[in-house]
């Protein structure tokens, strides 16, 4: 297992193609960007998603986990949901352990998008570039749309080449709403 850690997440990469282990446990609660679903597994934090709709976000985390059993927890999440919502506000103290699956080009993505500070901003382009793929542009944004973490893979922060607002995962007004959170529009 890859491990790449910043101030306030250590990404535990797990091989292509290997499946999560055991269940994934997940709580909902509220957060200033929406509701807030996240979710563990045997080895960490797995999924992370932001929206409008609980029932939507119960749906998503399904979807993204087909062959795990996935229970909804109702207590004893606290800690886990305010230290997402630490890490979203970029106040987090402690060190959020997480898991993701992904290729290794995703990984590499993912590892230059956490690179990037809070309050700034990179183009895709940019992220291309760092990795050495100039025209990779599209696949560094497709590596952003798989991103299963918001916030702790923080793919909110890339942008266009322009500087404008492009696709989110969970909305481009959402995007625009953290962003400017951070303190960058």
């Amino acid at each position: 297992m890859n491990i790449f850690t910043t101030p306030n997440v250590k990404l535990n990469f797990r091989e292509p193609g290997k499946p999560v282990p055991g269940d994934i446990h997940y709580a909902i609660g509220e957060s200033t960007h929406g509701v807030l679903l996240a979710a563990r597994c045997d080895d960490g934090v797995c999924a992370i998603f932001v929206g409008d709709h609980a029932d939507r976000l119960r749906n998503e985390i399904i979807a993204a986990f087909p062959k795990n059993p996935v229970v909804e927890e109702y207590t004893g999440w606290q800690r886990e949901l305010a230290q997402v919502v630490a890490v979203m506000e970029g106040t987090s103290c402690d060190l959020m352990n997480v898991t993701v699956g992904g290729t290794p080009f995703q990984q590499k993505v993912w590892q230059a998008l956490c690179a990037i500070p809070y309050g700034s901003t990179r183009s895709y382009r940019q992220i291309a570039e760092q990795l050495g793929t100039p025209g990779s542009v599209r696949a560094v944004a497709g590596a952003c749309a798989a991103n299963v973490l918001a916030f702790a893979i923080p793919c909110h922060r890339v942008v266009s080449a322009d500087g404008s607002i492009s696709g989110y995962r969970w909305g481009s007004e959402r995007k625009r709403e953290i962003l400017k959170q951070e303190g960058r529009l």
